[in-house]
Parts: structure tokens; C-alpha cells; sequence
């Protein structure tokens, strides 16, 4: 490692106010208290180097210990507690270089504490972190947040965090990061293996079964169906969080009409390739996770959306419904199989207008084939439902597994539109 001294350091800082170079550190800020694990994010450039910048490090008490190469740097060192002096340097090509000096104090007062899940756990999918952070920052801490392999999942303001996160299958290195108001930030590795099978972005599959439900009888009607009309559009761009979203369109002129899509994921038609023809896989899945986005374009003309997963097996139905009931009783309902009702929750139906909402639904099937309702959550809140329903029969012949998504048009069947992303169902 290259070795500085304390002088050479004040002299690098003296020479480059002048220079047509910078460097420019986000964070942390000079002066800060910060935890042991502190995160470094700067960039550079220069104009007198037309070759550009070659590379970026952090010294941190005249030892160079970290380096990458290009204009960009973002990475988290552990400092021992008490005062360091922290420079941040670019090299350009042409053998110039420009630095930032930062005065850091690290307290061990700042931490990130995880109380679930624990590092090195087995859980299912969506899991749940807890977590609060705490910092010696006077200002306090600004944000926490979950890294997922590298990416930031999710992140909420304030210095704790309790969210239902949703995982695909397999094995996950998570972090639980805190960002303080004085630029600071610390960080609790959650290392975990996820059991279960995720089929993704089932929006954008084809498959999809469309039906019309006249109002009042709500008999199913496929192309002929005057008093309603519907479309879906796949593969959009915008709005979008993957690139690729589907459009929901209902309308018409009877009141109360509703539109039902469905797409078979496994047995019967199935667009998975899980025909489960031996009849070995269904009867293996107690557990199932609806995570989705929607985009809401007019929620004052949203009657309600409504989000089931259904499975049939040996003569049983169990149809786990869940609707958002805006204009009607403002709650969020589940659908109860035997009397073929809605049955309203505590939990208030209300979503973001002209954006996008995070929706995860989490269900379970009992030994006896009871439907368990364990929880949903809307933009990052959990409300914990445990509510118990029967089976219905079915034909003895249906087999599968099937998400449902629908739209309730209202009392003046206004036009509306809702768009999908992300659509995943989660089993095991």
C-alpha cells in the first residue's frame, strides 16, 4: 500500500483547490460521527487529463485501503472506533490526481440490530426483518434499508424497519443498512436460504383467460357481452418497473360489471409447464405468496381490484380471494368459499392514485384443506389477517393451480385502467 503522511495530505488538499480536477464525496461528511461500518460514495473528473480519470481509493490514516478503477466509487470499510482522517483521491491518466479530506469520528453507538431474520436462517418466502438502527449522529438516523445480492430492495425513513420481504428460492446475501443525517451509515450482513419455487412476471405471460361478469347476475360471458367491455395489453414499457408491464381496461354501460383474468399456472392448461400430469406436486404445496405491483390510474372511479389464487384437487376448491374494496366498505375483504361472500377485514383498503403499489399476499393451505389468510401487505405495512376458511367441491376431474386478477367497474361503469408488473406467485 502507498504510505502519506499527515503533511503530504494537507499539501494534496492545498494543491487541488486550484487543479481542473474533482472529487466529489457523498458520503460520509467531514466531521461526522459515524458507525464502524462506513460507506464511501464519491465520483471524479477532470478536464485537464483528456484521457480521464483511471481510478479512485480511500486512505484512511495515511494507509491506502481501497482502490477501483473508473470515476465512480461506492464501498463499505470498517474503521476501529475513535478519530481517523479519511482522504478520498483520483488518479487521472495523464499522472495527476485530486483529493478529498474528510475528519471522521467512528463510535460504536451506531449500529444496525436485526431481529429477524437471523443470519444464517431457512425461511420461506416473504420474509419477514425486523430491525432498528442507532447512531451517535445528534441528528439521528435518516433511512434503513435491505440490499438483496447487491441491489436495494426496499427502504423506509426513520431508524427501524418491520416489512414482509418477498425472496425468490434458494440461497440470498442480504444486508440491513442505516443512513444517518450526518452522512454516516452502518450495515448487518443477513446471510439466508429461501425454501420455495418463485414463477415470475406472470403478467406478461400469454394464457391469460379473460371473462366478462354482467351485473346483477354476474354470469360469466366471453365475447358477447354487451354492457361491458374489457382489454389487455402486454409488454408495455412505460409505466413500468421491469420494462414489462400489462395493461388492465374495463368500461361500458352496465353498472357494477366486473372483468375476471386468470392464467392457469400448474395442472390444467397450465402456461408454467407444470402440467403435473402424475398428480405428485399440488398435493406437496401448503404455502403461497401473491407479490405484485399495480399502478392505479383513477382510483376515485376504482370500485375494487381483486387478487385470488386458487387450487383444485381431488374433488376440493379452495379459492383464497382478496379484493381492495375501495368505494364500498374501504376495507380490504377476503372471500369466504362455503357461503360465497366477501368478508370485510380491519384493514383499510387505500392506494397510491397515478403510481405503483407493492401488494403481497400471503396464504396458506391446512393439512384438512382449510384456507388459512395470513397476512397482506400494502407498500411495506404488514397487516396480519389469520382468518380460517372451508373448502368447497369441485368436479372430481379439475386439477391446477391458478392466479386471478379483477376489476369492478362502478356505479356509472366509468372507464379505468390498471397496470401490472412483477407479478410473482412463490409456492412450496
Amino acid at each position: 500500500m502507498r504510505m502519506i503522511t499527515t503533511a503530504l495530505i494537507v499539501s494534496i488538499l492545498a494543491a487541488a483547490a486550484p487543479a481542473f480536477a474533482t472529487v466529489v464525496v457523498s458520503a460520509p461528511t467531514t466531521g461526522s460521527t459515524v458507525g464502524t461500518s462506513v460507506q464511501f460514495v464519491a465520483s471524479a473528473n477532470t478536464t485537464t487529463c483528456s484521457k480521464g480519470v483511471a481510478a479512485m481509493g480511500v486512505y484512511i490514516d495515511n494507509s491506502l485501503d481501497y482502490v477501483v478503477n473508473g470515476i465512480n466509487l461506492n464501498t463499505t470499510l470498517n474503521l476501529a472506533t475513535g478519530k481517523h482522517l479519511a482522504v478520498v483521491q483520483e488518479w487521472d491518466y495523464c499522472g495527476g490526481a485530486t483529493s478529498a479530506g474528510l475528519a471522521l469520528t467512528v463510535s460504536t453507538q451506531s449500529g444496525v440490530s436485526v431481529v429477524s431474520p437471523a443470519n444464517g436462517s431457512t425461511l420461506s418466502s416473504p420474509a419477514a426483518y425486523v430491525a432498528t438502527a442507532t447512531t451517535a449522529c445528534a441528528k439521528g438516523v435518516a433511512a434503513t434499508g435491505i440490499y438483496v445480492d447487491n441491489q436495494l430492495a426496499y427502504v423506509t425513513q426513520g431508524s427501524s424497519l418491520n416489512t414482509q420481504l418477498p425472496l425468490s428460492g434458494g440461497t440470498h446475501n442480504t444486508v440491513v443498512q442505516d443512513w444517518d443525517n450526518c452522512g454516516g451509515s452502518s450495515v448487518t450482513l443477513v446471510n439466508v436460504t429461501v425454501t420455495g419455487t418463485t414463477l415470475p412476471s406472470i403478467q406478461a405471460l400469454g394464457g391469460w383467460n379473460q371473462w366478462g361478469e354482467l351485473a346483477p347476475t354476474y354470469n360469466i360471458c366471453t365475447s358477447s357481452c354487451p354492457g361491458i367491455t374489457w382489454s389487455m395489453i402486454p409488454h408495455l414499457s412505460s409505466p413500468s418497473l421491469s420494462g414489462n408491464a400489462t395493461q388492465f381496461n374495463i368500461g361500458g354501460t352496465t353498472p357494477y360489471s366486473d372483468v375476471l383474468w386468470s392464467n392457469p399456472l400448474i395442472g390444467d392448461g397450465t402456461t408454467e409447464g407444470l402440467p403435473d400430469t402424475s398428480h405428485t406436486l399440488l398435493p406437496t404445496i401448503h404455502n403461497m405468496t401473491v407479490d405484485t405491483y399495480v399502478y392505479v390510474t383513477n382510483f376515485a372511479v376504482t370500485q375494487d381490484l381483486e387478487f385470488d389464487i386458487n387450487m383444485y384437487m381431488n374433488g376440493v376448491g379452495m379459492e383464497w380471494g382478496t379484493e381492495c374494496n375501495h368505494l364500498a366498505d374501504g376495507v380490504w375483504d377476503i372471500w369466504n368459499n362455503v357461503n360465497a361472500q366477501w368478508v370485510p377485514t380491519s384493514i383499510p383498503c387505500s392506494l397510491n392514485n397515478a403510481a405503483w403499489n407493492h401488494v403481497t399476499i400471503q396464504v396458506q393451505r391446512e393439512a384438512n384443506n382449510d384456507l388459512l389468510y395470513q397476512s397482506i401487505t400494502v407498500n411495506g405495512v404488514t397487516h396480519t389477517i389469520n382468518q380460517t376458511v372451508a373448502p368447497f367441491p369441485v368436479p372430481s376431474g379439475w386439477w391446477g393451480m391458478t392466479v386471478n386478477y379483477q376489476m369492478d367497474g362502478n356505479y356509472n361503469q366509468s372507464p379505468n385502467t390498471t397496470y401490472l408488473d412483477k407479478l410473482n406467485v412463490t409456492y412450496w
